[in-house]
């Protein structure tokens, strides 16, 4: 098959979109090893060998009314998990120096819930505000669901990206979340782009979905043209509906980031929630699966490794840290 990757190589490089029917073939036929030949060729021939970061801040933890499978942050949950409502602005700005400082080239606020009321976006909009200007990361937010109005808000008080994971295909979706509709995640996706602010969406895997559910993710993000697209995996935590679900093995992992590289070709492919966890001593191996991008530091409720161990891996890969060359930071 490593004529087939060969040739599909170049048929992307020239613009070709790969098929369905290519999607199945590259996640049942093709041998992992040529599979990986071919992503890091790709993430090298449109993202080079600079390799970003984004870190997050836990601003708002807990009581979320969404009954989310693999959360601990829901009510539905007996999880035990921190709680406290929004983070003030001192508290703020001090976790998004602790990020900058780490290596991170965007740092995103993160609040727990569906969706966030008008007093909590104002505050938001402030601490954005006082960053606005100041050298530093761009600022990311993860803040539920939004509507187009609120997303330009965001974009006036300078907010860069906002953040908004589709989770899984349609097909699938109702597994694992009863009390909002997939309708209304693609909604927000399109209406932060709508209101002008670039798009991080994603997914979540090892919950139970198959491959034609992950392939079906792929598309969706495609079709709806997202800028970065996160890929996490499930670590399962105790009190959750998940709890006891089976990881994913580090093989089917790499062969997941690199499908998502083959179908969206140029776009910063980052690795994120629970690489710690299921890839264990093959982390490394995720740039050669076509990542161009990782999230450092912790999770929102588990904990990450050290951001000095995640820069010598990229160093010692031969790969560049966008911090480190600034004039290369692909935002």
């Amino acid at each position: 098959m490593i004529h087939y990757i060969a040739d599909l190589l170049t048929r992307i490089q020239d613009g070709y979109e790969i098929s369905r029917d290519d999607a199945a073939v590259l996640t049942g036929k093709v041998d992992i090893h040529d599979l990986l030949y071919g992503a890091n060729r790709l993430r090298q021939y449109f993202c080079g060998n600079t390799i970003t970061c984004c870190a997050i801040i836990n601003a708002k933890s807990g009581r979320c009314g969404e009954d989310c499978a693999y959360c601990a942050q829901s009510v539905h949950h007996s999880s035990a998990v921190q709680t406290y409502p929004l983070v003030d602005e001192e508290m703020f700005v001090q976790a998004y120096r602790s990020a900058y400082e780490s290596g991170a080239q965007g740092v995103g606020i993160v609040t727990s819930g569906g969706c966030l009321d008008k007093n909590d976006l104002r505050k938001i909009c402030g601490m954005i505000g006082k960053m606005r200007g100041k050298d530093g990361a761009y600022l990311c937010a993860s803040l539920g669901m939004i509507s187009e109005d609120d997303a330009r808000a965001l974009k006036e008080a300078g907010l860069k990206r906002f953040h908004h994971n589709l989770e899984t295909s349609r097909r699938f979706f109702p597994r694992i979340c009863t009390t909002h509709s997939y309708d209304e995640r693609v909604e927000t996706v399109k209406a932060v782009k709508r209101a002008g602010l670039e798009v991080c969406s994603g997914g979540l895997f090892g919950l139970g979905e198959e491959w034609r559910d992950r392939i079906d993710l792929a598309f969706t993000l495609r079709e709806l043209d997202v800028d970065s697209v996160p890929l996490n995996f499930l670590h399962p935590i105790k009190g959750t509906p998940l709890e006891a679900a089976a990881p994913l093995s580090p093989m089917a992992i790499l062969r997941i980031i690199a499908l998502y590289r083959f179908v969206l070709p140029g776009k910063d492919i980052r690795v994120c929630g629970g690489r710690e966890y299921n890839l264990r001593d093959t982390q490394s191996w995720v740039f050669y699966a076509g990542a161009s991008s990782v999230m450092i530091g912790n999770y929102l409720t588990t904990a990450g490794r050290s951001t000095e161990v995640d820069r010598q891996m990229i160093v010692d890969l031969g790969l560049v840290p966008a911090r480190e060359h600034p004039e290369r930071i692909r935002a």
